[in-house]
């Protein structure tokens, strides 16, 4: 007993050193969505930045799986050393643990560092479906009796875009599951499924058709798309995301992580790709605003899960 509550007091004692001396090793960056996704791209793009800033390494690994949460899930697990990050959206964070009880982790389990994009997403249908704009979709959901549509998972915010407008505009429509934006929109294309609901970013270059965004806004790169807000439902799609790392990370590093991604964002590699995926002009946010967003954001989306069927 003595001797445990010795090591114990040494290993604090330690902790002060180790954080003066980090990072003295390469750091993992884990991305919890598909290589080629649009969050691998950013991730990609900022992690040279970090190096940087940082000394080290900074190494984006893919943990893709079960909308986000294998990635997530892997981080929580990981030591609060500042050696196992991840860039993910807040998602699988804040919803996936909502609705599982078995995932291994909660909101609590990880620390915002940064918020470093927002997305946009997009309704996308094939270039020659006879759906030509979300009142022809609806009135077509309604004739037909339901109409399926790709998403990126139970409780994704493609998902959770999808079941809102659904029930927002009284008609049926059944989710379909993909792994990626790039198999929905493999699946689109081939008619294999009546519509999907991909990052707007992602739409962008593909052989698709958008009808409508899920956006505060419309944006440039779709002129003439009107938003889903605009045409009448209220249907809150917000998908935002950065750098986050186990909860309890030593105050020290923390700031050093905090300091090295607000400066990550300003490199032109960054700001090239967060203009390239449409990014809002200021999508950075320190930790304090971050976990800020993050705690009314998780008010909201309980509401939202509970009013779709979701969440009892």
């Amino acid at each position: 007993m003595r001797n445990a509550l010795w090591a114990a007091v040494l290993a604090l004692l330690a902790l002060p050193a180790a954080a003066q001396n980090w990072p003295s090793y390469p750091i993992q960056l884990i991305n919890p969505y598909p290589a080629g996704s649009t969050t691998d791209l950013l991730a990609r793009a900022l992690a040279p930045g970090l190096s940087a800033r940082l000394g080290q390494p900074v190494v984006v690994v893919n943990r893709d799986g079960a909308a986000g949460s294998v990635g997530v899930a892997a981080v929580a697990r990981a030591a609060p050393d500042g050696y196992t990050l991840t860039f993910t959206a807040t998602t699988p964070l804040i919803v996936n643990p909502m609705l599982r009880g078995d995932l291994g982790y909660t909101r609590e389990s990880l620390d915002g560092i940064c918020q470093t994009y927002d997305h946009a997403f997009a309704l996308i249908v094939r270039p020659d479906s006879p759906l030509r704009d979300l009142s022809g979709l609806l009135a077509a959901a309604r004739e037909k009796g339901s109409l399926q549509f790709g998403h990126l998972g139970i409780g994704s915010i493609q998902h959770l875009a999808g079941v809102s407008l659904a029930q927002a505009a009284g008609v049926e429509l059944e989710p379909i599951t993909y792994r990626g934006d790039g198999a929905v929109v493999v699946d689109v294309q081939a008619g294999r499924v009546d519509f999907g609901i991909t990052v707007a970013a992602f739409a962008v270059s593909q052989p698709v058709r958008t009808i409508a965004l899920f956006a505060a806004e419309r944006s440039p790169a779709f002129p003439g798309v009107p938003t889903v807000k605009e045409l009448g439902y209220e249907v809150s799609a917000a998908s935002y995301g950065g750098v986050l790392a186990p909860a309890g990370l030593p105050a020290p590093i923390k700031a050093r992580l905090e300091e090295a991604c607000a400066g990550a964002v300003t490199d032109e590699a960054y700001v090239a790709m967060a203009r390239r995926t449409l990014q809002p002009s200021r999508p950075y946010l320190d930790s304090a605003a971050f976990a800020a967003r993050m705690r009314e954001d998780a008010a909201g989306k309980a509401v939202l899960l509970r009013r779709i069927g979701l969440l009892q």
